[in-house]
């Protein structure tokens, strides 16, 4: 293994490690300003893997529409939900084992899929190069009303803050 290849997969590896941390610090920590914010650690940690796996669009998208746009709408709307640091509403949730429980069922399901899965990967796929033209073509035309639904689930979402920042008045 030359030196190039080993540097390239500790990068792998370290990246990897500090997304499932950043991960764990989502769930875990009190503060949503600041759960938000290793969220965005995740999400970079995601398209570090993309890069690592060749799919250098699919970086490039996640840091901009998940980390540079709705990151930034999380954000605002967590700024501007005045309540959110009120001492009166509570900062755990008493459903954790019910959660782990499911979590440890889709584990096991997502587990013995990967397991049963066989991955045909051959010399003729991976030559296969898909341009960043033909993957914009699918996204407009086959996949445009999954992007449409987004879009209005996030316009809802901060209409919501506002009117939930606003109701003291």
């Amino acid at each position: 293994m030359d030196v190039l290849h080993c540097l390239a997969r500790f990068g792998f590896i370290a990246a990897t490690l500090v997304t499932l941390a950043a991960a764990v610090m989502v769930v875990s920590l009190r503060n949503i300003f600041h759960c938000a914010l290793a969220l965005i650690l995740v999400l970079l940690g995601v398209a570090a893997t993309y890069i690592s796996l060749k799919a250098e669009f699919f970086a490039v998208i996640q840091i901009l529409l998940y980390v540079g746009a709705i990151m930034t709408l999380v954000i605002f709307a967590i700024m501007l939900t005045s309540k959110i640091a009120d001492t009166t509403v509570p900062q755990t949730n008493r459903q954790s084992l019910v959660s782990f429980a499911i979590l440890a069922m889709f584990d096991v399901f997502f587990i013995g899929s990967v397991i049963k899965t066989s991955w045909k990967v051959n010399a003729v796929t991976m030559a296969a190069n898909v341009d960043a033209k033909v993957l914009g073509m699918a996204f407009m035309n086959e996949y445009v009303f999954p992007f449409e639904i987004i879009s209005v689930v996030l316009i809802v979402a901060l209409v919501g803050a506002i009117i939930l920042g606003r109701s003291d008045q």
